[in-house]
């Protein structure tokens, strides 16, 4: 441990070395026995429990911090500390690639998900996704919760879906904007919104909602979470851990909580 309290040039030059070492190495790096994983908001259950499962079998110590993936890749932009990045969508995972925040060749499409329409269990909405569907009406006088509809992914889905069936434009005025999905979640929960656009997943994590309807496949962009190793981590656990989230025991509790395999899970080169 570093004593904080030498005096003297020579001590000096000594902290101004590691200083200057720092620059280079991350220090969340040093510790090969645990990762900081940053994940999207709507894997937390999951996630969870995947992190569980690798800690009781490979040891190490998993951490996660979820939140919006827009939120998570402009805090890897901004040098956070993270070892892994697991995306709600395409996008941000690009951008991140991009701008070389990311070991390509570690990228994955590890997940697939739906969006759905959903409502508090107490309440009887019965409401069919179509085009032009009446759901301004079904709203009355309260608000659609979703998450941020121009950089959090399930907000960006959501209104691909409204734009496709033509009700886009009705909406505007009666939207409750969210951080990220699991906020917009909890307004539905908690009856201050008497509908929501969430993923299949978060209807499944929550058992005070109640799913109305599925949006159609078609109106959307596919709901993929792509995985990845952030550039500049030399660590076997962070290695071991990719290859656990590819594996059985952890496809079998992602899909217990809602999520499905993505179609090409290979490498990308």
């Amino acid at each position: 441990m570093l004593n904080r309290s030498v005096g003297g040039l020579g001590s000096r030059a000594v902290l101004l070395t590691l200083c200057l070492l720092a620059m280079f190495y991350r220090p969340a790096y040093a510790a090969d026995d645990s990762l900081l994983v940053f994940a999207a908001a709507s894997l937390k259950n999951a996630m969870d429990d995947v992190a569980t499962a690798f800690e009781e079998t490979h040891g190490g110590d998993i951490r996660i911090s979820y939140a919006g993936s827009s939120t998570l890749a402009r805090q890897i932009e901004r040098a956070a500390p993270a070892d892994i990045y697991v995306s709600a969508n395409q996008d941000w995972m690009d951008r991140v690639e991009t701008d070389e925040f990311i070991d390509n060749h570690s990228r994955i499409d590890l997940l697939a998900n739906a969006l759905v329409l959903v409502a508090p269990r107490n309440r009887d909405t019965r409401l069919k996704i179509a085009q032009g569907f009446p759901i301004v009406s079904a709203l009355g006088d309260r608000y659609l919760a979703m998450a941020n509809t121009e950089a959090v992914p399930a907000g960006l889905y959501g209104r691909q879906a409204f734009e496709h069936l033509h009700v886009w434009e009705a909406l505007q005025g009666h939207i409750a904007q969210a951080d990220d999905v699991r906020a917009a979640l909890a307004l539905v929960a908690r009856g201050e919104s008497p509908l929501g656009v969430v993923y299949a997943s978060d209807a499944v994590a929550e058992p005070h909602v109640r799913v109305v309807d599925t949006f159609p496949a078609d109106s959307h962009d596919p709901i993929v979470y792509p995985a990845a190793i952030l550039k500049h981590v030399d660590k076997p656990l962070a290695d071991a851990f990719m290859s656990f989230l590819q594996g059985s025991r952890a496809t079998a509790i992602f899909k217990r909580w809602g999520f499905a395999r993505a179609a090409a899970p290979a490498r990308r080169r």
